[in-house]
């Protein structure tokens, strides 16, 4: 095992309290089970099965060639290893660009800021019964807007389907970074975030509020995450492409205005971010979440259309 990954291992622990928000879930037969910390036969096994997932893209201009990586925000250990073309991408970097820096406290902070505005009392009644089937403790989310809130249960819920928060590549990233002293530069900050998921207009926050719960209630949101994760093991990106015909969750209005405010509307400033960065002068390893490379305004395009040559790794 190479040192930076033995410096890397120690940051796993305790990383699934910080992807659901500090929500500490209670142990418990019926809850979801908790991302433990590995032992040194795990690392060793996991390593050896390192393969490539995901999607990798390069991208080059004037002379200089940066990697665009495609992320899911949940994984497993064996996914916190990278295949030999990821690693090379990696180990190529002279800094690694992320949506945000997951281990930097004061994006915790800020994630964590706001209102919590109040909801109808049926709904409200909803939440509270998905976060205590999370067994996450009611004082633990105190404070967080109700959107946030459900987000951090389905992270947790996502657990029972084996994906872990903590095993999310963007915390293995930023703690790949910190053990080569590489810069983490964030694309976005946490308030360009919480804006693109929570609505500014409170009576359509509650909407989306509403439809989130019924989709955790019904299983609908485990059964989509477990669906994206098998398109993202085996790198199948028309299958993501295709995310609106099978995901269930294109039907209305709302639910169409909340995925582009998500995803396509947030890539021309990532796009530009990316080009401005290049200007500086460092080779990138950029990783963001793999949907954001799909839609009529995917990175990929995007980048091309501002001057980047871009090219697909395939992978074995």
């Amino acid at each position: 095992m190479t040192s930076w990954w033995s410096k890397l291992l120690p940051a796993l622990v305790g990383l699934m309290a910080l992807a659901a928000g500090s929500a500490h879930a209670q142990a418990g037969a019926n809850c979801p089970p908790q991302a433990a910390p590995p032992t040194p036969q795990q690392v060793q096994e996991a390593g050896a099965r390192a393969r490539d997932r995901g999607f990798l893209w390069r991208v080059s201009k004037d002379g200089r060639t940066h990697h665009l990586y495609g992320t899911i925000h949940v994984g497993t250990l064996d996914w916190v290893f990278p295949g030999p073309r990821v690693r090379a991408a990696m180990m190529d970097a002279q800094a690694i660009a992320l949506e945000i820096d997951p281990l930097d406290p004061a994006v915790q902070g800020s994630l964590r800021g706001g209102t919590s505005p109040k909801l109808a009392p049926a709904l409200a009644e909803q939440l509270a019964r998905q976060v205590q089937r999370a067994c996450v403790p009611a004082q633990a989310l105190a404070g967080l807007h109700p959107m946030m809130q459900a987000v951090t249960v389905l992270l947790l819920e996502a657990a029972r389907d084996g994906l872990h928060a903590g095993y999310g590549q963007e915390f293995a990233l930023a703690g790949f970074a910190r053990a080569r002293s590489l810069r983490v530069i964030a694309l976005e900050t946490p308030e360009r975030q919480l804006a693109a998921l929570i609505p500014a207009d409170p009576a359509q926050a509650e909407r989306i509020v509403a439809l989130t719960v019924e989709q955790l209630d019904s299983g609908q949101s485990r059964r989509v995450l477990q669906r994206m994760a098998a398109a993202w093991e085996r790198g199948d990106l028309d299958e993501l492409a295709n995310y609106e015909r099978w995901c269930d969750c294109m039907n209305t209005p709302d639910d169409k205005a909340l995925i582009t405010a998500l995803n396509d509307d947030r890539n021309p400033a990532m796009a530009d971010r990316i080009a401005a960065l290049h200007g500086e002068g460092r080779r990138l390893f950029v990783a963001v979440g793999a949907l954001h490379m799909t839609g009529p305004k995917a990175l990929p395009a995007l980048l091309r259309a501002r001057g980047f040559q871009v090219e697909r790794v395939a992978f074995q």
